[in-house]
């Protein structure tokens, strides 16, 4: 995990306006906003790298609730159209989503259901989608 945060900040972009990280009471925040809590490397992720800039996917972001990556929005956005409750949404590429589950799974909710395709674990969907993304 350390080395794929290290390779995600060698790899982020500079922009005009740089994304934050949350703060642990801002988590807290959006896990009571989807009444669901968020799976251990979800939360890593969110605290340590969401303010990476990489590549063309835009995963969630956890500080600034008017962002169009903010988890509770974007979440809340794929149950509207049919994903899954259990699901939560980590990445929104139009109507599809790639969302974890409580055992930190992580699978593509494309076309109103689940692919096949999935990852073990949120870092692996990092190493083997965002990265090359």
């Amino acid at each position: 995990m350390h080395d794929l945060i290290e390779q995600l900040r060698e790899l982020s972009e500079t922009v005009p306006v740089p994304l934050e990280l949350p703060s642990f009471d801002q988590l807290v925040e959006v896990e009571e906003q989807i009444l669901i809590p968020l799976p251990a490397e979800l939360k890593e992720y969110l605290l340590y790298a969401s303010d990476v800039i990489h590549g063309t996917l835009e995963p969630v972001t956890a500080a600034d609730p008017y962002a169009h990556t903010y988890l509770p929005e974007v979440t809340s956005y794929a149950w509207s159209i049919g994903m899954p409750r259990e699901y939560i949404a980590i990445c929104q590429q139009g109507d599809d989503f790639y969302c974890i589950d409580q055992e930190g799974q992580v699978m593509l909710w494309q076309e109103g259901e689940l692919a096949e395709e999935s990852w073990e674990s949120f870092w692996q969907w990092v190493e083997e989608v965002w990265l090359p993304a």
